[in-house]
């Protein structure tokens, strides 16, 4: 569907008082920790990154998203911005994203990151149609990011210091290339912080220009208390004008910014966050949409159909099994598995071939898979065994957990291979 990009109030400073946005909350979790940053408190009336009323899973974003554009049809984009990183929930992001793509294409889609863990998302967020993305670069320079990130996490290990920061540097310059590269628009936000990084402003500014960035955005600190930087001033025009004026010289700048929350709804000059509280809220206690779904069905992810040996993103098929009138267990049938490689819809359609099961048992299950079965109500279980011994807990009931997988070295990365882990 033809998208009007042009209709994006935050890259677009003419459409701002026309044009409004609805920032969706499903990414909780962060891997850096930025020493202006506190995701603790929560009040209404404050308007900044991170701050958030409530949190949705996919399924409830979408419903959200429904509820939004009937009360403000001025809405024409839907973003993720936290409160943590949208690529430290890179599951949750990306089947919102489906999601919407499915109910509402005409929306411009939109992202905002520090950049740590995007590199392995490029492909999935332009096959979504992601066409706007903010990244989040205060500084070039290890030595300054040292002094503005207390740690970095990639994976399970977390650094620290200029480690850290050259770490999710060389990420970040490596998302921009990868970005433009697929023909996504790209804007720079950069915390202007007093006595950190303010000479060093116009530096960020050139190396993200030559790496094609569009845009940059310069968001005075603003002092947030419990954190390392709350004793230092915010920054004002007298300060932040001059740093824009030296940057604008390789890069055009935003001069509009709001500093919006997560879950920021409405026009830019008129958010409507506390109006639309409840709402928000309400959708988050929403059940999944198909829990009434009849499923007298189990799948089983198996090699030889004796035993549970198969990593879901591996399997080419199921087999369906059912309960026996005279007692036991019943194959129904064997049925394909969508084709490998479609990215996050392909888990879609697994679990349209799969809504009369009530469960699917695998060697191994990534978390994008995981999240999408369990919101149309199929719980997936990782167990080790004869299938025999596996189904009689599901029917039957008892601790599954008996039969875990406990061999390490199973499991599906978040990114997936080449079987569509992920």
């Amino acid at each position: 569907m033809h998208k009007d990009l042009t209709k994006h109030p935050c890259f677009n400073k003419a459409e701002a008082g026309n044009c409004g946005r609805v920032h969706l909350p499903v990414a909780p979790k962060c891997n850096i920790q930025c020493n202006y940053c506190n995701r603790k408190y929560d009040c209404v009336n404050e308007s900044r990154p991170g701050v958030t009323s409530g949190v949705l899973k996919p399924f409830q974003a979408a419903e959200y998203m429904d509820k939004v554009l009937e009360k403000e049809p001025r809405i024409t984009v839907a973003g993720i911005a936290g409160p943590g990183d949208p690529f430290a929930n890179a599951a949750e992001t990306l089947e919102t994203m489906r999601l919407l793509n499915e109910r509402h294409p005409h929306l411009i889609f939109c992202l905002s990151t520090n950049g740590m863990g995007i590199l392995p998302h490029l492909d999935d967020i332009a096959a979504l149609g992601v066409s706007h993305v903010t990244i989040t670069i205060s500084a070039v320079d290890p030595a300054i990011g040292a002094k503005i990130y207390a740690w970095v996490r990639d994976g399970n290990v977390v650094y620290r210091g200029e480690k850290g920061a050259e770490i999710l540097l060389e990420r970040q310059l490596a998302a921009i290339r990868g970005l433009k590269e697929r023909g996504v628009t790209v804007k720079i936000n950069t915390i202007v912080i007093p006595g950190v990084n303010e000479g060093h402003v116009a530096e960020v500014a050139r190396v993200c220009a030559g790496l094609g960035a569009d845009i940059q955005n310069l968001i005075p600190l603003k002092p947030t208390a419990d954190t390392p930087f709350s004793g230092l001033p915010e920054p004002g025009r007298e300060t932040v004008l001059p740093l824009r004026k030296a940057a604008g010289e390789f890069i055009a700048q935003m001069t509009h910014c709001k500093r919006c929350r997560a879950d920021a709804v409405g026009l830019l000059g008129d958010d409507q966050s506390r109006a639309l509280c409840g709402t928000l809220q309400a959708c988050s206690k929403l059940t999944p949409l198909e829990a009434n779904t009849p499923r007298p069905h189990v799948a089983v992810a198996t090699r030889e159909g004796l035993l549970v040996n198969q990593h879901l993103g591996e399997a080419r098929s199921f087999q369906i099994w059912g309960e026996s009138e005279s007692g036991g267990y019943r194959l129904v049938e064997e049925r394909p598995a969508p084709e490998a490689g479609c990215g996050p819809r392909r888990w879609a359609e697994l679990a349209e071939a799969l809504k009369d099961c009530r469960a699917v048992l695998c060697a191994a299950v990534g978390e994008s898979p995981r999240l999408v079965l369990e919101e149309h109500s199929i719980t997936p279980h990782v167990v080790d065994g004869f299938i025999g011994d596996a189904l009689r807990y599901v029917f039957e009931g008892g601790d599954i957990n008996a039969l875990k997988v406990r061999r390490s070295g199973i499991g599906c990365g978040g990114a997936g291979g080449g079987a569509g882990c992920g």
